[in-house]
C-alpha cells in the first residue's frame, strides 16, 4: 500500500511525491492514517468518560473538569508541534533540510521543558486548580484524585503531540499513527483493569492514561532515533534563536489559541452549567467528548491537507493548494452532513452509553442534537483555519481560532442562560459556529482569489 511505502522514501523522493502526486490521492494517502490516529486517540479519551461514568455522576463530571488540564497539556505539544511542523513542511518544500532539523529539535526540547514546568505548578496547587476550572464541592475530591495523576505524565504527553505533528509534516503520518494509536488501544485495555479489577476507581483511569501515553512517547521517539524519519533529533540542533521561535509561534499561535480557548470554553461551560446541578455539568461534559470524537475525524482529514498545503506553498504550486482545499471542503461538508444526521437521530442512545441517569441523558440529548445540525458548517470552519495555518498566515488563522471558542462562544454561554436558562448553555456552541462560518467566508474567499492570481502569474 502507498500509505506504508511512503515511510521509506528519502528526502528527495518525498519532495517529488509531495509536489507532483495527484492532489486527491495524496491528501487521502496522508489523511487516512491521521484520521485513524485521531479517532483512536480521541476514542480513548471518551472511554475514560464511559468507564468512569460507571462510578457515578460526580466522577463523570470530574473527568469533564480535568479535561481542561489535559487541554492545556495538549496545547503545549500541539502549539510547538503544529508550529514547527508547518514550518518544517515549508522548509522541506524549499529543500532547506538543515534548518528543518533545527526547528524540530528546538520545538521538541522546548515542549518537554514547558510541560514539566506546568506539571510542577499544577501538582503544587491541584485543589485550587480544579476549583478554578469549575469544580463544585461534591465533584472536587474526584477531580483532585484524577488530576494529580494526569499531571505527572504531562511532559511525555505534550511532546508526543510535537513528534506526531512533525512526522505528519514530512508526509509520514503513518509512523505517527502507529505511536498514537498503540497508546490509545492500550488505554482502552487498561481502563477497566485499573478502575474495576484493581479497585483503583477514578485514579485508575488516570494511571491508565498516563502509562498509555508513555508507550506512545516511546514508539514515536524511536522513529527519530532509528532514522525512520527524514528529520534528525538531537541536542546539537537546538537553536535558541528568534527566527525559530518566531516561525513556530506565528504558525503555532492558532493552535495555542484554539486549544487554550477550548480550555476557557470548557471552564465557562462548567461554571455556567453549575447552577443547573452536577447533572448539567456531567451532561455537557459528555456532549463535549462526543463532539470532540466526531470532530477528530475532520481534524485528521485536515491534517492530511496541511502538509500538501505547506509543501505547495513553499514550492509555489498555488494551483495544487487551491485544488487540495476545494477537495477537502467538498468531502468534509458532505461527510459531516451524513454523520450529523445519524448522530441527531441516535443522540439519546449515545448518551445512554455513558450514563443511565434520566436527567443527564435528557440534557445531553438536546445538546448533541443542536450541535449536529451545524456540523457541516463546522467542517468548513475547521478546514479554513487549517489551510491558513499551514501556509504561514498566522494572523488569519489565529483570528478564526479565537472566534469560535472566544469571541463568540464565551459571551454567548455567559449571557444566554440568563435569559433562557439551561437551553442557553445547550445552544451556545451552535450559535458560535454560525457566527464563525460567516467570518470564515470573509477570510477564505479573498485568499482563494489571491491564490488563483498567483497561479496564473506563475
Amino acid at each position: 500500500m502507498r500509505i506504508f511505502s511512503s515511510t521509506s522514501l528519502d528526502a528527495e523522493q518525498n519532495y517529488q511525491r509531495m509536489t507532483e502526486q495527484p492532489v486527491k490521492s495524496l491528501v487521502l494517502q496522508l489523511a487516512t492514517p491521521t484520521i485513524i490516529s485521531m479517532l483512536i486517540t480521541t476514542f480513548y479519551n471518551m472511554t475514560d468518560t464511559i468507564f468512569v461514568s460507571r462510578l457515578g455522576t460526580e466522577s463523570s463530571a470530574a473527568v469533564g473538569i480535568v479535561y481542561s488540564i489535559m487541554s492545556i497539556i495538549q496545547s503545549i505539544g500541539v502549539t510547538l508541534g503544529q508550529g514547527s511542523a508547518n514550518t518544517v513542511s515549508r522548509l522541506l518544500g524549499a529543500k532547506q533540510r538543515k534548518e528543518a532539523d533545527q526547528v524540530f529539535s528546538t520545538a521538541f526540547f522546548t515542549s518537554i521543558a514547558l510541560a514539566l514546568l506546568f506539571s510542577v505548578l499544577g501538582l503544587s496547587f491541584t485543589r485550587g486548580f480544579v476549583r478554578f476550572l469549575g469544580s463544585t464541592p461534591t465533584i472536587e475530591p474526584y477531580a483532585v484524585r484524577y488530576a494529580s495523576v494526569i499531571l505527572i505524565g504531562a511532559p511525555w504527553m505534550a511532546v508526543s503531540y510535537t513528534m506526531n505533528n512533525n512526522l505528519r509534516s514530512e508526509g509520514k503520518a503513518f509512523l505517527g499513527m502507529i505511536g498514537m494509536s498503540t497508546g490509545a488501544i492500550l488505554n482502552v485495555i487498561l481502563d477497566p483493569i485499573f478502575i474495576f479489577a484493581l479497585h483503583m476507581g477514578i485514579q485508575g483511569a488516570a494511571l491508565a492514561t498516563v502509562l498509555s501515553q508513555g508507550v506512545s512517547f516511546a514508539i514515536l521517539i524511536s522513529h527519530f532515533l532509528r532514522k525512520r524519519s527524514n528529520l534528525t533529533l538531537g541536542f546539537r540542533y537546538i537553536r535558541l534563536k528568534w527566527w525559530i521561535y518566531r516561525s513556530i509561534l506565528v504558525v503555532g499561535a492558532p493552535s495555542l489559541f484554539r486549544t487554550l480557548l477550548h480550555t476557557v470554553s470548557a471552564i465557562c461551560l462548567n461554571v455556567f452549567s453549575a447552577p443547573f446541578g452536577d447533572e448539567a455539568i456531567a451532561a455537557m461534559s459528555i456532549t463535549t467528548r462526543v463532539m470532540q470524537f466526531l470532530n477528530s475525524a475532520l481534524i485528521g482529514f485536515g491534517q492530511g491537507l496541511q502538509p500538501v498545503a505547506g509543501f505547495s506553498w513553499g514550492a509555489k504550486r498555488y494551483d495544487r493548494l487551491v485544488e487540495a482545499f476545494k477537495f477537502c471542503v467538498r468531502t468534509g461538508v458532505f461527510a459531516f452532513t451524513l454523520i450529523g444526521a445519524v448522530c441527531f437521530v441516535g443522540a439519546k442512545y449515545i448518551m445512554l452509553l455513558f450514563l443511565s441517569d434520566p436527567v443527564v441523558v435528557a440534557i445531553g440529548t438536546v445538546a448533541i442534537r443542536y450541535q449536529c445540525i451545524l456540523m457541516p458548517l463546522s467542517a468548513y470552519n475547521t478546514l479554513s483555519g487549517m489551510v491558513f495555518q499551514s501556509t504561514g498566515h498566522g494572523t488569519s488563522s489565529s483570528i478564526l481560532a479565537l472566534a469560535r471558542q472566544g469571541f463568540f462562544f464565551v459571551p454567548v454561554v455567559s449571557l444566554l442562560p440568563l435569559f433562557i436558562g439551561l437551553q442557553g448553555v445547550q445552544l451556545a456552541q451552535p450559535i458560535a459556529d454560525i457566527a464563525t462560518f460567516i467570518l470564515s467566508l470573509a477570510y477564505i474567499l479573498p485568499f482563494l482569489k489571491k491564490l488563483r492570481t498567483l497561479s496564473s502569474i506563475g
